[in-house]
């Protein structure tokens, strides 16, 4: 089908590219920008007045997106391409795994619409932390990078390891820095929130404790690694100090750490329970600032979805996580809308940012350029809606954002060229 999405302010990040065009699509690519192809009749004119056309989002965190309404769910949210973690049941730690779940994704992405799906690897068997997966093959079997996702290693010198034998061959190690000792147990933030509030803290030092051993191997062995959910100003620091240094390190945070504060837990909210935990004002904006200055590469949303029964218990027995997919945009938005980042810095963070780590397996992603796939988000900024369990599409309406008003809605979502997602207002 060959489209025409006429009249909108086209943002590409990549290119620092910010004023209106025409785009026209043919063949699930770009086919031009600005004016038409010669001979080129649109089969679909898109009129996108007041809207902004944008790459698809690139989200680093997204569990479930497998299932199909995880998948609308990405989709409504302008997500088209998505990383996997491995924390899947079973845990991708087999290369056949790997296949299957490529193959399932795959399929659903050529018969309907479906966002783009790159899995992570198991870094040790079962998530265990202690026995070394397969990692070459693992990659070979198309997995972007190894991870532990939220689970510890057993020490350091099995992260040695690990980073030694990613290194060798040239593969990216996803790492959450956070030590386990100093975690275990705990909640919500170590500080005067949860101490009023009885709940057993994780203190700052777990950030960046675990943040000075994987920094110190990485200077070690070179091997790149990607900082997965940074939630402190004093981990924003050294991270910023090691980029100054070259090491090889990249890191992201999730949306909802852009906005709220240990003081939202409110009366024992078990809506805010969250891992990494939300940490002080002065985290909220030293966050904000990274963001804001490229120390953070990518912004995600960490979508954990969980049933309903999850929030009905005691905040210190609530499983952390929260449903974000379709907030991602809307998230990005309000911040740089409150904090007058420019929009072509702040949606860099959700498109070409997050797109670098995926580069080696999709060298077009998070662009918008004639020749790469037409992946792209049409949304109206000036549109704000209510966050409800009614208009989310995943099965987890686990959000600390529930009842709050957020701008820009999505009018649709392109995947290869086909429309994938179009809102009931279009």
């Amino acid at each position: 089908m060959k489209l025409h999405v006429k009249g909108g302010r086209v943002i590409d990040p990549a290119t620092r590219t910010d004023q209106k065009h025409d785009i026209f699509i043919a063949d699930g690519a770009v086919a031009s920008m600005g004016a038409p192809p010669a001979d080129f009749t649109a089969d679909r004119v898109i009129d996108a007045t007041g809207c902004v056309v944008m790459p698809g989002l690139v989200d680093l965190a997204a569990r479930g997106v497998t299932t199909a309404r995880e998948a609308v769910a990405a989709l409504a949210g302008g997500v088209t391409r998505t990383v996997c973690p491995p924390d899947t049941d079973p845990v991708l730690d087999e290369p056949d795994l790997v296949e299957m779940l490529q193959l399932r994704t795959g399929a659903a992405h050529r018969s309907h619409a479906h966002p783009r799906v790159h899995p992570l690897g198991a870094l040790t068997i079962g998530l265990a932390g202690r026995e070394l997966t397969e990692m070459a093959q693992l990659a070979r079997a198309g997995c972007i990078g190894l991870s532990q996702a939220n689970a510890p290693v057993a020490d350091n010198r099995t992260l040695l390891r690990a980073l030694q034998y990613a290194g060798t061959f040239g593969l990216t190690i996803w790492l959450r820095a956070q030590d386990a000792a100093l975690a275990e147990g705990g909640v919500a933030a170590s500080g005067a929130v949860a101490s009023r509030l009885g709940l057993a803290g994780i203190p700052v030092a777990a950030e960046t404790i675990a943040l000075h051993t994987i920094l110190e191997l990485v200077r070690v062995t070179g091997t790149r690694v990607h900082l997965c959910r940074l939630s402190s100003a004093a981990g924003i620091a050294l991270v910023r100090a090691a980029k100054a240094e070259g090491l090889p390190v990249t890191c992201d945070i999730a949306a909802h750490h852009l906005h709220l504060t240990d003081m939202d837990i409110g009366y024992f909210d078990a809506q805010y329970r969250l891992d990494p935990p939300l940490r002080s004002q002065r985290d909220r904006d030293a966050l904000r600032d990274a963001a804001r200055d490229g120390t953070v590469d990518a912004i995600c949303s960490d979508h954990t979805p969980l049933g309903a029964d999850a929030r009905l218990v005691p905040f210190a027995q609530a499983l952390p996580g929260a449903s974000g997919l379709e907030l991602l945009l809307s998230l990005v938005v309000k911040w740089a809308d409150e904090a007058r980042v420019p929009w072509v810095d702040a949606l860099a963070r959700v498109t070409h940012g997050p797109a670098q780590r995926l580069a080696a397996v999709a060298p077009g992603a998070g662009r918008l350029a004639p020749g790469l796939p037409a992946d792209l988000c049409v949304f109206a900024p000036s549109e704000h809606w209510t966050v409800s369990a009614q208009q989310m599409r995943s099965r987890g309406h686990n959000t600390p954002f529930l009842g709050y008003e957020l701008p820009g809605r999505v009018r649709l979502t392109l995947v290869g060229g086909r429309v994938a997602y179009e809102s009931p207002t279009v």
